[in-house]
């Protein structure tokens, strides 16, 4: 006579719908983004990075560079990091897909520009570079 249980698991040898295991299986929190909300991401980071190099004269190249750069190129990445993620809403992960970084990374720039940011100068600039990327975004939602 078989054992009969009152758990939920499935028996051992009861096969797995084909593509789902418990490695694959994603948690119900974890946001799926769309191919056209990834595009755009790229869009929108593309157009901080179009802003940044226009106000620094930076070339856009350089930011987009996935290797190291002067510090002076790293410094203007940062802040468009910053920028995008205080000012676009965007979570530091979709922030370091549409800049090629990790989120990691972009965690480090955002808190080193608001350190950064007790420098009255260096604020003038970041505040500068918030209010023109704000004023590029006022007619579009971004989320």
């Amino acid at each position: 006579m078989p054992v009969l249980s009152n758990s939920t698991k499935p028996p051992q040898d009861a096969a797995e719908p084909e593509g789902v295991s418990e490695e694959t299986e994603r948690p119900a929190f974890a946001r799926r983004l769309s191919p056209v909300t990834e595009e755009r991401l790229g869009d929108v980071c593309e157009c901080v990075i179009d802003i940044l190099a226009a106000l620094f004269n930076v070339s856009g190249r350089e930011l987009r560079e996935a290797r190291r750069s002067s510090t002076s190129v790293t410094r203007v990445r940062q802040i468009g990091m910053y920028v995008a993620h205080v000012v676009l809403g965007l979570n530091m992960t979709e922030v370091g897909r549409g800049f090629g970084r990790d989120r990691t990374t972009v965690q480090y720039a955002c808190h080193l520009i608001e350190d950064m940011r007790d420098d009255e100068e260096f604020d003038r600039i970041v505040l500068m570079t918030e209010r023109i990327t704000s004023a590029a975004f006022r007619n579009m939602e971004v989320r």
